[in-house]
């Protein structure tokens, strides 16, 4: 099971763009992808309050997400797919493994940009986020699992940050994660599973 933003694809830059746009009006000064990834977790608006010092304040995530937005929509058409993505979902291919995608970018939109990006063929479901955004994985994991049909026993998540070993540990599967995205690697190091710096290497744990 992939995960997308941050896995397959390679939108640290969009990302932490986006994170900027939002956050100027605050006086924070920007953030590079070093100083992004020691402040980032999920669910999304916890980091925003390690980023602030505070907790939000009344109907201020909402503000935040929608400017946030708005401005990675703009900022990940220059984005394409991480640098061995499509060979890791070759090979995975060829050897006769199934293959799915889990994100929690909304639905709509992550559809028609893997469609885009001519990958759809390679996984057996896709599902984005369909709710509000920002949350945990963990429950969406276990819903896709569920329409999928498969033993959590028998799968592996592949993806860039915490949530995605705490989702898998959550629904029983095993995890890998990838250095690529959105998360450090000593926070990565530190949950207990392996870590890997190419998704062609994720698969050497299936």
């Amino acid at each position: 099971m992939w995960d997308w933003n941050g896995t397959l694809f390679h939108d640290i830059d969009a990302v932490v763009g986006a994170t900027n746009a939002v956050f100027e009006p605050y006086g924070l000064g920007s953030y590079d992808a070093d100083r992004f990834r020691a402040v980032y977790t999920r669910p999304i608006w916890a980091a925003y309050e390690r980023m602030l010092g505070r907790p939000l304040r009344e109907g201020e995530w909402e503000v935040l997400d929608l400017g946030f937005h708005d401005a990675y929509h703009r900022l990940m058409l220059e984005c394409g797919l991480a640098e061995d993505a499509l060979s890791a979902l070759d090979a995975w291919k060829a050897a006769g493994g199934r293959q799915s995608l889990l994100s929690m970018w909304e639905h709509e939109r992550l559809v028609p940009k893997i469609t885009e990006l001519g990958i759809d063929r390679h996984f057996t479901r896709i599902d984005g986020l369909r709710g509000v955004t920002g949350g945990h994985k963990a429950e969406w994991m276990v819903a896709h699992l569920a329409a999928l049909g498969v033993d959590p026993a028998d799968v592996l998540v592949i993806g860039d940050s915490l949530d995605d070993a705490h989702a898998a540990r959550h629904v029983g599967a095993r995890a890998v994660l990838y250095t690529g995205g959105m998360t450090g690697r000593a926070d990565l190091m530190a949950c207990g599973v392996p870590v890997v710096d190419t998704l062609t290497d994720a698969l050497n744990h299936a």
